[in-house]
């Protein structure tokens, strides 16, 4: 169990730099956010998980929500991971774990773990998902069935 938000809890407001610009979380109210926590650059199930994303780029672009990965690597790593495999994930620079601790997805010695956290139009956590042990991830069908699953912004209380 995360030790940071919880379902129906506010999702904490960040702002980190990526390969793709200055991404501030409440810059995007009125849309579904997925929080993709990963362990780190180049490393064998990151990348098979942000490949997957990128090799199924029709499903992908077609979630109903802005999609960023977040991880402590710098932005130099970030961008030749990204450039070296043709990412299609905006790939946000958590420096000293911040945001990852925020969030629940951080333990000491281990640093970043893999966990999905999606927050609503509203600005609240409705979905996560914490990886026990990393070794796996949620496939495009996974992040889709999650967002799916979620009531319509005017349905919820």
């Amino acid at each position: 169990m995360s030790n940071g938000p919880q379902l129906g809890d506010p999702a904490p407001d960040f702002e980190l730099d990526g390969t793709e610009g200055r991404f501030r979380l409440s810059e995007h109210r009125g849309e579904r956010v997925v929080l993709l926590f990963y362990p780190g650059d180049d490393t064998p199930v990151c990348t098979r998980q942000f490949c997957s994303y990128r090799d199924n780029a029709e499903a992908f672009g077609s979630l109903d929500a802005t999609v960023v990965g977040i991880s402590s690597g710098g932005l130099d790593s970030h961008r030749s991971f990204s450039s070296r495999h043709d990412l299609n994930v905006p790939l946000l620079v958590d420096a000293g774990s911040r945001v990852a601790k925020l969030y629940g997805a951080h333990r000491p010695v281990v640093g970043t773990r893999r966990a999905v956290v999606i927050v609503d139009e509203g600005g609240v956590v409705r979905h996560r998902h914490d990886h026990l042990l990393g070794l796996d991830f949620q496939t495009v069908d996974d992040l889709r069935e999650a967002l799916e699953s979620l009531p319509a912004a005017g349905a919820r209380d």
